[in-house]
This record gives C-alpha cells, structure tokens and sequence, in this order.
C-alpha cells in the first residue's frame, strides 16, 4: 500500500467515523515549508502517516529522520500536538480510534 494509498485510508476512515473533516498537507509553522499530512486545526492535532517505516524510504534515512524530528519539535513548539502513525496502525484502526479520543477528550 503506497503512502497516499494509507492517507487515503485513513481520511475514510475519519469520515466514516463522523469525525471532523481535517485539512490535508497543512503548513502550521510559521517560515517554514513542513506540511502535515492531517490537520485538525481546532483541536491543534496533527497527523503524520509514515508508511514507509520499515523500507529504505525518506522516513527512514539518516537525513529523513532528522528532517522528520526537526519538523515534529517545531510543531510542538508551535503548541500543536502531533500523533505520527505508521501503515499498521492506520490499517488495523488503531491510528482512527487514537485520533477519535483526542478529539473526543477521552
């Protein structure tokens, strides 16, 4: 499954759960070109789907990682919290059913 064949997914499965439509590859901090791959702008939650985790992809080289940590400290930074799943857990459900709760303050 490609990478936008896993945000694909999960944007289903948000709908499907009747949760809030989030914006798509939002930039949330300020002089910086970072996007986010899902953006819930009211509850200042952002999503990042990493499916390739476990290949020798961006996300996992030297350089990718850094890019990634940096991205993510800024963001928090920024005030945003910031959930990263890989492909298993946006397949399994798990990435949804987190999302759900911190929307939901569960």
């Amino acid at each position: 499954m490609t990478q936008s064949e896993l945000e694909e997914l999960f944007a289903f499965q948000v709908k499907a759960t009747g949760l809030p439509e989030p914006e798509r590859e939002a930039a949330v901090i300020p002089g910086r070109k970072f996007r986010f791959d899902f953006c819930f702008r009211k509850a200042r939650l952002l999503i990042e789907i990493n499916g390739g985790t476990f290949t020798k992809g961006g996300h996992s080289s030297g350089l990718g990682l850094r890019r990634d940590y940096e991205k993510l400290r800024l963001a928090q930074d920024h005030g945003w919290k910031v959930y990263p799943f890989d492909a298993q857990a946006v397949r399994s459900g798990e990435a949804v059913e987190q999302v759900r709760k911190a929307l939901e303050g569960d």
